[in-house]
This record gives C-alpha cells, sequence and structure tokens, in this order.
C-alpha cells in the first residue's frame, strides 16, 4: 500500500477545488443503523400481521419465517439454535453472559468500545475475575495465547475500531471452554465456522440495514449443554431467562419470543433477508462488501491525507472500515462531517465517539459501490473546506 508521504501532492490549493457534481444515489453511511437494502420502501413492507398478535397464529409464523430466513442466508447448520431475542445485539449478548458464564474460567477479548463494554460486565456485574487481553484501537491482542480451557469472550468483527478476526483458525477445535462471538458487524459479510462458534449474537440493524431492538442469539450444541448442565449464581431478569422448568424453552428458537416484538421491525427484516436471497444468498451479501471495501480502499489511495485506521488488511473489517484523516482533531471531524451532510453528499461517517479522531464507512452489503466512489470527491472537497476555514 502507498504511504502518505509517497503519495502525490493535490495539484491545486484546497479552497480552489469545485465542488463535485455527482453525489451518492443513497448517502448513507452509518455504521448502526445502516443503510436500508437498495429498491427498499416502507410501502413495501408486508403489514398483515400489523395490530395482531405475535403469539397469534400469523405472528408467530411471520417470526418463524424470519428464523428460517436467517438460518438459510447464514447457512447455518441444523445443530445450531436460532432465535429473536430483546435488547439488540447487547441483550442477545448479555443474555448469553449471564445465563452461561460462571462455570469455567472466563478470558475477554477487548480492541475496541463494545469489547470493553463486555469485560466491564464480566468484572464489575458478574465478578468473574476473567483474564482480559487488549489491544489499542487499529490493533488485535495475541490470538494464539488464547486459554481454550476457558470460555472466551471477543467481538468477530470491532465496529468502532474496524478490527476483526483474521479467520476461524485460532479458536480450537477441542476447546473446552465456550467460544461466545459478538457478531453484529460480521455475519453476512465472512465466513463463519460455525463448528468454532458455540455463541452468536448479532442485530438487524447492521450487516441487514434494519430495525433497532431486537437481537438475533444463535447457539451450538455445546451451549445448549452448558445452559441446561449449569445454573447461574446469580438472579436472571426475566427476558434472559432461556430455561424453563429444567429445560431449554425451544419456543424461543421457533418464533415464541420471550418479550413482545415489534411484528414491523420482523417484516422489515424479513424484506432485507428476502433482498439477499434475490441477490445471491450469502456469497452475494459477502460479495457486496468486499466490492464496497475495495472502492473505499481507492478512495483512501487517491487522497492523501486519508488513511486506514488499521494497517494490516488481514484483521481490517470490510464492513465498519474506520479511517484517519491527517492533522485533524474531534472538531474538525464533526466539522468534516457537518459539511457532508448540509451537501446531501454523505451522513454519520464520523467516528465512534470513543474512538481516536477519525472517519468511519459503513461497507456492508446494504450500500452500493458506486455511493462509495461518488463519495470519494466530496471527502476531499468537504476536508478543503475545513481547513481553508
Amino acid at each position: 500500500m502507498t504511504t502518505l508521504s509517497e503519495r502525490p501532492a493535490p495539484s491545486v490549493a484546497p479552497a480552489q477545488r469545485d465542488r463535485p457534481t455527482t453525489r451518492p444515489a443513497r448517502p448513507y453511511f452509518s455504521s448502526g443503523p445502516c443503510a436500508k437494502p437498495p429498491g427498499w420502501d416502507a410501502s413495501r413492507l408486508a403489514t398483515g400481521a400489523l395490530g395482531r398478535s405475535h403469539r397469534g397464529k400469523l405472528g408467530k409464523a411471520r417470526l418463524k419465517y424470519c428464523i428460517d430466513l436467517m438460518r438459510e442466508m447464514l447457512q447455518l447448520p441444523d445443530t445450531h439454535r436460532i432465535g429473536i431475542v430483546p435488547g439488540s445485539d447487547t441483550g442477545a449478548y448479555e443474555m448469553a453472559m449471564w445465563t452461561l458464564l460462571g462455570a469455567r474460567p472466563v478470558t475477554t477479548m477487548a480492541w475496541e468500545s463494545f469489547g470493553e463494554g463486555w469485560v466491564t460486565d464480566a468484572v464489575k456485574q458478574l465478578k468473574l475475575d476473567p483474564t482480559v487481553l487488549r489491544a489499542d484501537y487499529g490493533e488485535i491482542p495475541d490470538l494464539d495465547s488464547v486459554d481454550w480451557s476457558s470460555d472466551v469472550l471477543f467481538t468477530w468483527n470491532g465496529t468502532t475500531s474496524g478490527v476483526r478476526v483474521p479467520d476461524g483458525e485460532w479458536i480450537a477445535a477441542d476447546r473446552e471452554g465456550l467460544s461466545i462471538a459478538d457478531a453484529t458487524s460480521a455475519v453476512f459479510a465472512y465466513d463463519i465456522p460455525w463448528d468454532k462458534v458455540d455463541v452468536a449474537t448479532f442485530s438487524w440493524q447492521k450487516v441487514l440495514g434494519g430495525e433497532a431492538a431486537h437481537g438475533v442469539l444463535i447457539l451450538g450444541p455445546r451451549a445448549v449443554e452448558r445452559l441446561e448442565a449449569h445454573t447461574p449464581s446469580w438472579p436472571l431478569p426475566k427476558i434472559f431467562r432461556l430455561m424453563a422448568k429444567g429445560a431449554l424453552n425451544e419456543g424461543v428458537f421457533t418464533g415464541e419470543t420471550i418479550n413482545t416484538p415489534s411484528l414491523l421491525a420482523v417484516e422489515d427484516a424479513i424484506f432485507a433477508l428476502e433482498w439477499a436471497k434475490s441477490i445471491g444468498g450469502l456469497a452475494g451479501l459477502q460479495q457486496r462488501a468486499a466490492d464496497n471495501a475495495a472502492a473505499l480502499d481507492e478512495v483512501v489511495e487517491s487522497l492523501p491525507w486519508l488513511s486506514h485506521l488499521v494497517d494490516d488488511p488481514a484483521i481490517r473489517s470490510k464492513t465498519s472500515v474506520c479511517l484517519k484523516v491527517e492533522g485533524a482533531d474531534e472538531a474538525k471531524i464533526k466539522a468534516l462531517a457537518g459539511v457532508l451532510e448540509a451537501e446531501g453528499a454523505g451522513y454519520d461517517v464520523a467516528g465512534h465517539r470513543d474512538a481516536p479522531a477519525g472517519l468511519r464507512i459503513w461497507c456492508g452489503a446494504t450500500v452500493d459501490a458506486a455511493d462509495i466512489t461518488a463519495l470519494g470527491p466530496w471527502l476531499d472537497w468537504a476536508w478543503a473546506q475545513v481547513k481553508a476555514s
């Protein structure tokens, strides 16, 4: 990759650059909630289940259809259960932690803010005295140092740092503990080796561009064995309870949700999943994310003031791509994002509040590569305006 010092200087002074003439057709680059799928319109959502009970025949059928579509699109094996739970990805991951942990030692991994959140809960709320493996933003802990005799908590794709695990090879096949993955920015974008994942969580609002508030919990057979054999020492809120009368509540994984879901949000997710199926399923979604990330790479290469926060492409996210802006502090990043928004050229591109000052461009499958390409000149023009002001 070309370094900043090797890139050619701009041929014109920043203030002299002309405003670009072509805007992204869909300038939605937020990392959550993310861009809706191409062709989305609220009028296209099925509404027959709205105003009806989610526990009635139609409501349960739509919930189960959504679950079945997720299984198909993820290519999830029959060995793994998948259910819709409260509280977005956070609720799903908290549910996994509070119901499964405590039987074995725990290792928590953090290289961005959401991973740090799981560390905080393991240390301060559940008081598990975990082993904590950390890395700075843009880096990743030594994966080979993980002790798989413990339960291991990690984020597959760090949304706020743009760092992902390279693959699943580092997860021990003969592990004694559980692998528990926050996969909210990873599913539908990478190959997930489900035989290596005992628990995975995500939300529709990320790679599917769905609505917030609902989480998805995936349990492999080893996680189910743990649930059936282990009773946590702490009390469990009702919305975390996966066991009923000493057995797994199988209804959660067939559309009988623990609490009342939004059937409108469910229909929105179904729309996205049917769109995914129409473009080739998982392979189609993965290809779009790869194409989008490649388009952004070309933008970064063309702008001498812009670079990736993550130097190593092997651990660089293809979805939540984080960028460094030479000479920018938080105020300048906010100003840059404000110029783009005012021009209708790009929305919500500032990095996460806990991350180093910079940009974050969502490159998941619901974004179009042509829009990322069109964003490039606007980034350059907007940064010129900020520096000149």
